[in-house]
């Protein structure tokens, strides 16, 4: 839906280009903008590539084992059923960092890797012979949570702002920590209704 959606707004610019006579601006703003965009490929990958380093030097030192058993005590609140021992945990810990350092690329495929393993926690539920076909409450509050996205230092938006010529690139600190903060805690309450009232509306026993 999203690509047709792309197509439609591309042949309407054309055209509109077309009927007003600015084919030849159309065409010079489409390579200018195809320019900037490998540049800020190039300027992301950077950036990227920096904090990727820095995240596997913090995984190699143990670190990021420490952080993860920090945020024991959080994964147990927000996963109250699921085992202590679940690699899922690990997983979706690892989301949580690389979202809170701002690394959006690094925290899919932890992501992923956590959602496949409460889906497979949810599959031991059914009988054999059926497949999961609904989302474990699990897997709708993991994702949730992935969305909400607690940024302490958003890198993607400084990389943005300084390839576009920011005088001061992590001015973005603040605000962004201001809202991921609140768009959190949103959705740590939603979670907290959802699981008291449950699906249907009614308070569970």
């Amino acid at each position: 839906m999203l690509n047709k959606i792309w197509v439609i707004m591309i042949l309407l610019g054309i055209l509109y280009g077309g009927f007003t006579g600015r084919m030849e601006e159309l065409t010079a703003e489409a390579l200018n903008s195809a320019q900037s965009a490998v540049s800020l490929c190039i300027t992301t990958s950077g950036v990227l590539a920096m904090w990727m380093g820095l995240m596997r030097i913090a995984q190699n030192s143990g670190l990021i084992d420490k952080m993860t058993g920090a945020l024991s005590p959080v994964l147990t609140f927000l996963f109250p059923k699921l085992p202590k021992e679940h690699p899922a945990r690990g997983y979706i810990a690892m989301n949580i960092i690389a979202n809170m350092l701002g690394l959006g690329w690094a925290c899919t495929p932890a992501g992923l890797k956590g959602m496949e393993e409460l889906r497979k926690e949810a599959g031991k539920k059914l009988k054999p012979g059926e497949e999961l076909t609904t989302a474990s409450d699990e897997m709708c509050d993991f994702l949730i949570l992935n969305i909400s996205s607690l940024q302490l230092v958003p890198v993607n938006i400084i990389a943005y702002r300084s390839q576009y010529g920011s005088n001061n690139p992590a001015e973005i600190l603040a605000p962004a920590l201001a809202a991921t903060a609140i768009s959190t805690l949103v959705a740590i309450v939603f979670i907290l209704l959802r699981r008291t009232f449950g699906r249907t509306g009614r308070r569970e026993k």
